[in-house]
């Protein structure tokens, strides 16, 4: 692996095997909080192997393809728990994709995107190990790819980037989440509720920083953060987005009121974050 940071984000990203990426982000992540790593961010990098790198399993499928189960059953729970374990690998593959690929930007940009990687590997790392508590591993169920395909079309563009994945992709899941905590309690798993009031807390950071990023590049760019937005959620084809919207968290992580009451009021076509 590569002592300078970029270089050392590209070589996790194209990484294939889910724990070995997890355990080599965790020691990228220390090894840059002790100083012992260099960053160019001058550099245009290219990838020379297929990036993200991924295992053969689980089976990628359209998202109506995937069947919902019910969470009162051992299976339904590892089904989802399952789920949230590939959102995740997919978050880690995101974040690092957001270090390597985006030149000329501040040094605290690389610094954030990669502490999000390393929280998204401990998130992984967690889910994964519950699903095998309950007898299964990643890979044993199909799931879908709608997270990187978004990142796949906002690969050109580091603005784009920003408005379409943490500020709505990972934003929806601080709607969500609460509703599958309460869910999975209530069907007695309270160790798997307790790894998703974890994942809310980060989240609730990891989309602050992607809205600090935004606002930065907004102002950079000399555009309205509001019109922008919309602008680019039609213009990357993002699904429409649901409600409802946890606006608690929201505010949290630093959506302003006008773009609650846009969101609220006149919701942009933006993605959804569904299981």
């Amino acid at each position: 692996m590569s002592g300078e940071l970029r270089r050392a984000a590209l070589h996790w990203l194209a990484e294939p095997v889910p724990v070995g990426k997890a355990a080599g982000v965790s020691e990228m992540a220390r090894r840059w909080a002790a100083g012992s790593m260099t960053l160019d961010t001058e550099a245009v990098l290219s990838a020379e192997n297929a990036v993200p790198g991924r295992p053969a399993r689980p089976e990628l499928v359209p998202p109506a393809s995937l069947n919902k189960r019910s969470m009162a059953t051992v299976e339904g729970r590892a089904v989802m728990i399952h789920a949230l374990a590939h959102i995740e690998f997919n978050a880690i593959n995101l974040a690092l994709d957001a270090v390597w690929r985006f030149p000329d930007m501040p040094t605290q940009f690389y610094t954030d995107w990669l502490q999000v990687a390393a929280e998204e590997a401990y998130h992984y790392t967690l889910l994964v190990g519950h699903l095998q508590s309950l007898g299964y591993a990643y890979g044993d169920f199909p799931a879908h790819n709608g997270l990187w395909e978004i990142a796949d079309r906002t690969r050109g563009d580091v603005l784009a980037r920003i408005a379409l994945i943490p500020r709505t992709m990972e934003a929806r899941g601080l709607d969500v989440s609460p509703g599958l905590r309460d869910k999975l309690a209530q069907a007695g798993d309270r160790a798997a509720a307790a790894i998703l009031e974890i994942i809310l807390r980060d989240e609730i950071g990891h989309v602050r920083i992607g809205n600090h990023w935004y606002g930065w590049l907004c102002e950079q760019r000399n555009l309205n953060p509001l019109d922008t937005y919309e602008q680019l959620a039609l213009a990357y084809k993002a699904p429409a987005l649901r409600g409802p919207f946890n606006i608690e968290a929201r505010l949290a992580a630093g959506f302003t009121e006008a773009e609650l009451d846009a969101l609220t009021l006149n919701p942009p076509r933006a993605t959804g974050y569904d299981q």
